[in-house]
């Protein structure tokens, strides 16, 4: 029988610790905060999932929600509320509410929030072994603050120019109702 993970209460929200199963709602639970890049819940504590990530981010618009890249694991993405573009493989697409988008291992991407709110995205990615990761230097996500300046892949160079994340509680207003 798999035992019940423990749920810590923080000044950042409940955070799960330990092993095993467990129930969190995305407004009580722990946020990633950057300025640049938006807030995301990851849902996970001490253990991270091993199997495979999952997260809900937050963007403005204007906001991209990492630099552009590619990587070896399949990654794909819900847009649950809001406006935001998709950079892929050199192109950009428009996605509105429910557009979902596939990225199979290798596939350059990023998404950018757009309109006149916030985008709420759910994204879902493979993990397993050593992740090949790279960044790509991209003119399109230049345009949106997403590019590296020089390609890479290691994922400290790619991020070195942003604040690091701040841990912090749901904001209200960021979910729908």
């Amino acid at each position: 029988m798999v035992p019940e993970a423990k749920i810590a209460k923080t000044e950042n929200g409940l955070v799960p610790e330990g092993e095993g199963w467990y129930v969190l709602n995305a407004r009580e639970a722990r946020w990633l905060h950057t300025d640049e890049l938006g807030a995301a819940c990851t849902f996970e504590g001490d253990v991270r999932f091993a199997e495979f990530g999952i997260n809900v981010s937050v963007l403005g618009p204007g906001q991209p929600a990492c630099r552009y890249h590619g990587e070896e694991a399949q990654e794909d993405f819900l847009v649950l509320a809001g406006e935001c573009l998709v950079l892929i493989e050199g192109e950009e697409r428009a996605l509105e509410q429910w557009d979902f988008v596939h990225c199979p291992p290798w596939t350059e991407h990023v998404l950018v929030g757009a309109g006149s709110g916030p985008c709420v995205i759910l994204s879902v990615g493979a993990r397993g072994g050593e992740r090949g990761l790279v960044y790509p230097v991209s003119e399109l996500a230049r345009k949106y603050g997403a590019s590296v300046e020089k390609e890479t892949s290691s994922e400290h160079e790619a991020y070195a120019a942003y604040e690091p994340h701040r841990d912090g509680p749901y904001q209200d207003g960021f979910l729908p109702a």
